[in-house]
């Protein structure tokens, strides 16, 4: 299937912020050696379940080491390590956005307000999280935050992608209950201490045409 951006998505998420060391993020955040270490601050992990896109409904859970300094001075955060439940949101995204995303299998419960979700990598389970949702979501615009702070960028394939994702629904608190990973294919979260959660149980959201240039 080819699905070329923009696209439109919807689902749920919740996003964590973890406190984890330096050296760790780095070397194992995943992210392109070109832009050498993130500066200081948290590292973030998104749980993802889309029930609709334009390859379908997929489940997905990255993680972004922290921001960057790019080349031309500014911070941006990038996306390290991708996992989704669909191959064709895999081929497209790295495609559209210069994304590594692997397909993996994901075991996702639900009771009551608490989900468990672990991820299974070449048959192996290289990812778990526990997480709470705690009270009520509130609506939110999309252009909360300005766009130099959505700002994302990627290097593959001696391309830089940047691209501006702009997201509206309802937001509320979390609570990260456990979070661990392998240490290889996804980064040792039990190292690290949680600096809060937030749950979208419902959002609209639109990933846009990247912009591309060679990396400077």
């Amino acid at each position: 299937m080819d699905a070329p951006a923009p696209w439109q998505l919807r689902g749920r998420a919740f996003v964590a912020a973890l406190a984890l060391p330096a050296s760790l993020r780095h070397q194992q955040g995943g992210a392109a050696p070109e832009l050498g270490e993130p500066v200081r601050g948290p590292a973030l992990v998104m749980l993802v379940d889309y029930r609709r896109s334009e390859v379908g409904p997929y489940q997905e859970l990255l993680f972004m080491p922290g921001p960057f300094r790019f080349p031309d001075g500014r911070l941006r955060w990038s996306i390290g390590r991708i996992y989704v439940s669909s191959q064709d949101s895999a081929d497209n995204g790295n495609r559209n956005w210069g994304l590594d995303k692997r397909v993996a299998r994901f075991d996702w419960q639900r009771r009551g307000r608490r989900e468990r979700v672990a991820v299974h990598y070449r048959d192996r389970e290289i990812a778990a999280l526990t997480l709470d949702r705690l009270g009520p979501a509130l609506p939110f615009p999309g252009g909360l935050l300005p766009a130099g702070w959505r700002t994302l960028g990627q290097i593959r394939d001696g391309q830089r992608f940047l691209y501006t994702p702009s997201v509206r629904g309802r937001l509320g608190l979390a609570r990260l209950r456990e979070a661990r990973g392998d240490g290889e294919h996804f980064p040792t979260l039990q190292a690290g201490r949680s600096r809060g959660a937030l749950a979208l149980p419902d959002f609209h959201m639109h990933f846009p045409v990247a912009r591309t240039e060679p990396p400077r």
